[in-house]
């Protein structure tokens, strides 16, 4: 269960609540009280498995794994995927150095303060809600991964289809419910004090499928307190 939960993202300088979930690629479960006074950890929540902008971003903070760990700080990826769903993608897709944790609720998600967005008809609300035709005005631009600046609808289609990924009747649900899950990153030290963070609230949805710089990250690390 998380402590409590915030009305927006927690920011540098608020104390991150304990959630605890069900860990992926270890058994039993996984908690953010398990880094408290041990050690720093930055803690990715991300969509469902069935978004192919959040698989990158996974795998872009996992890249980033080893050299956070040679400062003290350990990394916690958390999925709206259902347990079962999420061991079989992780068990062909591994994320070494990275302990994964399972969240089909959206507990941490919302404890972090991150919303779930809903897609409306016609009204804009940012970070609650945001237009079918304002989505669709959007355009993704991923030199090497799409042929041409997409909306993210079209987008999500052809690189689920670049990357083969076929969805099951668990990403279907997992997609109906939280769809619109806004993610983030945040950075905590030893003590679960946000020290950096980053979220697609911010930036009035500039920030929509993009990935931090892992320059400004692994800078905010250095600044860790041990």
């Amino acid at each position: 269960m998380a402590e409590h939960a915030m009305e927006r993202p927690l920011r540098p300088g608020d104390r991150a609540p304990n959630v605890v979930l069900d860990a992926i690629n270890h058994g039993g479960k996984v908690s953010i009280d398990d880094f408290r006074g041990q050690s720093g950890v930055l803690i990715g929540l991300f969509r469902g498995l069935q978004c192919p902008f959040c698989r990158r971003h996974i795998a872009a903070s996992a890249e980033l794994a080893s050299s956070l760990h040679e400062k003290g700080i350990d990394s916690l990826t958390v999925v709206n995927t259902p347990i079962e769903r999420a061991r079989l993608y992780f068990r062909y897709h591994p994320l070494p150095g990275v302990i994964a944790a399972s969240d089909p609720d959206s507990i941490a998600h919302r404890a972090f303060g991150l919303p779930n967005l809903q897609f409306t008809e016609h009204e804009d609300a940012w970070p609650y809600k945001v237009s079918i035709p304002t989505v669709m005005s959007m355009r993704m631009e991923m030199p090497g991964e799409l042929p041409e600046p997409m909306n993210p609808f079209d987008a999500s289609t052809y690189l689920n289809t670049l990357d083969g990924y076929e969805k099951t009747p668990a990403d279907e649900k997992t997609e109906e419910r939280t769809g619109g899950q806004l993610v983030g990153e945040f950075l905590l030290d030893r003590n679960g004090i946000v020290r950096w963070s980053f979220t697609e609230v911010d930036g009035d949805g500039s920030n929509m499928f993009a990935i931090p710089r892992a320059e400004e990250l692994m800078s905010a690390a250095s600044q860790l307190p041990h």
